[in-house]
């Protein structure tokens, strides 16, 4: 887990450090990618209205979050109280992060003249993609915590969860609001936030040994 903290967050920040430096390369894919997608999405508007959907309420952040915080109610309630604690301590610090670098790299959506969908505030991460990877980060790892026998609906709830973070990446783009970097980086940001929580709880349940107690010398040398 440490290892993946460490990748995610280096990846995280050389991508942070290429979109502020405006790089060419990286600049021209994501415009490539996003032209190709729009053109599609213009054409095929069944299609475009069923990713709006899943992006703006199936898949929206707030609905993640809401679903992050039923979980650590239900953690609380059977006597959980600091795993649910740091399930939503771990939610709001992932919003505070992501919203320190977009209002530190300020970057700009893509702009369309026939628009399919529209989206607020700045571009750098993809707020949808981070909260997918955190929530779906955090949901998985409660469950292999208070898991204790093998369950059959491991293998559905972990397709559920891929589906959903690499699915609402896809929308992001899909839809003509965010750059594929973006997504990437919301992704990156997303799973390090997890790791690093992760880490953090299992150093807080480590118990440290009591010192040894002192001998008593009183009598030596008298």
């Amino acid at each position: 887990m440490r290892t993946s903290a460490v990748v995610t967050g280096v990846l995280s920040l050389l991508l942070l450090v290429l979109v502020v430096a405006d790089w060419s390369p990286l600049l021209s894919f994501d415009r490539a990618v996003d032209e190709a997608l729009h053109r599609d999405a213009l054409a095929r508007p069944g299609f475009t209205h069923l990713n709006r959907v899943l992006s703006d309420w199936v898949w929206d952040p707030w609905t993640l979050r809401a679903l992050a915080f039923a979980v650590a109610l239900l953690l609380a309630r059977y006597g959980r109280r600091r795993l649910a604690l740091w399930v939503v301590g771990t939610v709001l610090a992932s919003l505070g992060v992501q919203q320190a670098v977009k209002a530190l790299v300020g970057r700009e959506r893509p702009v369309w003249r026939d628009p399919v969908d529209s989206a607020h505030f700045a571009a750098f991460p993809s707020g949808h993609a981070m909260t997918a990877a955190v929530v779906c980060g955090l949901l998985l790892w409660v469950l292999a915590l208070v898991g204790r026998e093998p369950w059959r609906g491991w293998g559905t709830v972990a397709g559920i969860a891929v589906v959903s973070v690499l699915g609402v990446g896809w929308t992001r783009i899909y839809l003509g609001v965010h750059w594929p970097s973006d997504v990437l980086a919301g992704w990156l940001m997303g799973w390090c936030c997890v790791a690093v929580a992760i880490l953090a709880y299992r150093r807080s349940l480590v118990v440290r040994p009591l010192p040894a107690p002192e001998r008593d010398h009183g009598g030596e040398g008298t």
